[in-house]
């Protein structure tokens, strides 16, 4: 059985990170299964200057947002786990309230019904208490919260280089191996003898 992952679009800014972590799960040979929400089916255009379509053909399998018989909706469906990225506020309200109305929220419950990684890549700032509520209920429910913040230890030069970065970080912490991310190799302010022996 070929490894495959769940990815899903939403309508929050971030797009571009979206389809970097589509490259990437591509690139380290895994069977992907996209579905790109009704709000990012507008926003993406705008910010990324694909197509909707263009996109799709980046993944192996592609589904409507509003067709809740799609094989990802079914819990013997088998995958490694599910990304949401970029995770809007109205997804994450939907994940963490169990309101399956469309097909990401459903997969994503799937997920986690079935105890399969679910990543939310919450995109809003600045942050209200009822999104931090929010994040709470789906964290309780088993999701990984990865808010996409970069890092800059490793010396990004292009906004290419964050997203990249951020990618791989994702990918990363669904188990999946890969050399787009930046490694902390220790901080030598503390003198030399931090070594390894």
């Amino acid at each position: 059985m070929p490894k495959r992952v769940i990815l899903a679009i939403t309508g929050a800014s971030g797009a571009v990170l979206g389809i970097r972590t589509l490259e990437l799960l591509n690139e380290a040979g895994i069977e992907t299964h996209l579905v790109v929400s009704q709000a990012a089916r507008q926003t993406l255009p705008g910010e990324t200057g694909r197509t909707v379509a263009q996109v799709a053909a980046l993944a192996a399998f592609c589904y409507d947002p509003g067709d809740i018989a799609a094989q990802i909706a079914s819990g013997s469906f088998v995958t490694e786990g599910m990304l949401v990225v970029p995770c809007s506020i109205k997804t994450l309200s939907g994940i963490a309230n169990s309101y399956s109305d469309n097909l990401v929220v459903r997969a994503a419950d799937v997920c986690l019904k079935e105890g399969r990684p679910l990543l939310l890549a919450v995109r809003e700032t600045p942050l209200h208490r009822g999104h931090l509520r929010l994040m709470q209920l789906a964290a309780e429910a088993g999701a990984v919260i990865f808010p996409p913040i970069p890092s800059f230890y490793g010396g990004p030069q292009t906004v290419d280089d964050l997203v990249t970065n951020l990618a791989g970080r994702i990918l990363l912490r669904l188990g999946i191996a890969n050399a787009h991310y930046s490694r902390w190799e220790g901080d030598e302010t503390f003198g030399p003898e931090r070594r390894a022996r």
